[in-house]
């Protein structure tokens, strides 16, 4: 998603005046959204938007209050990340791909990884994982099996599995196995792919 087409998405918000205006004050005032940031998700709610699918009011205005600021991304981030609740903490996940912070929101990510909040885990495997090192997101793939994330939410996922995941998948499901269990339907699909992608012994 992009800034407008959330933008869009947003239209039939309850209180679009607030923000509006809300957007606007951060482009001259950015220290505003740390008041702004945590009452996105009583002025726009946490409804569903039907025309951003996976995305809710709260979550859209939250990033867009980001990707409105003149600067400092990175510093703002980060401080709304820590100082935040879980939706908060969730928005600003979602908002790092659309931020100009290259690779400097990557201990954000590696923090909502490691906790048990799955809503955090997937939202930090999106599209800005794509900054993670290769070991790092081979884990936070692991974490998504063993948590219940679905795999759906991995970007890049069958781009960038490689022979390192496949191998730790199987050595996952032979232990499954061995416990009467078996790996969750969408990791089970996904280790098929990737042992049917292995080139073949002559």
């Amino acid at each position: 998603m992009t800034p407008d087409s959330l933008r869009a998405a947003l239209g039939g918000v309850p209180d679009p005046e607030w923000l509006d205006t809300a957007l606007r004050r951060i482009t001259t005032e950015p220290t505003a959204i740390t008041r702004l940031f945590p009452a996105a998700g009583r002025r726009c709610g946490r409804a569903a938007l039907p025309d951003a699918p996976g995305w809710t009011a709260d979550d859209a205005a939250r990033v867009l209050l980001l990707t409105s600021l003149p600067g400092e991304h990175a510093t703002y981030a980060e401080r709304l990340y820590q100082h935040g609740d879980a939706a908060e903490r969730r928005a600003v996940l979602r908002a790092l791909p659309l931020l100009p912070i290259g690779a400097d929101g990557v201990p954000l990510l590696h923090d909502a990884i490691r906790t048990n909040d799955t809503r955090l885990v997937a939202a930090a495997l999106g599209p800005y994982a794509r900054h993670l090192d290769q070991a790092a997101w081979r884990q936070a793939v692991l974490k998504c099996v063993f948590s219940g994330v679905p795999l759906a939410n991995v970007a890049d996922l069958d781009t960038r599995a490689d022979g390192e995941l496949t191998a730790m998948l199987a050595a996952l499901a032979a232990e499954r196995h061995a416990a009467g269990r078996e790996l969750p339907a969408d990791a089970n699909d996904l280790l098929h792919r990737l042992t049917a992608a292995l080139p073949r012994e002559a």
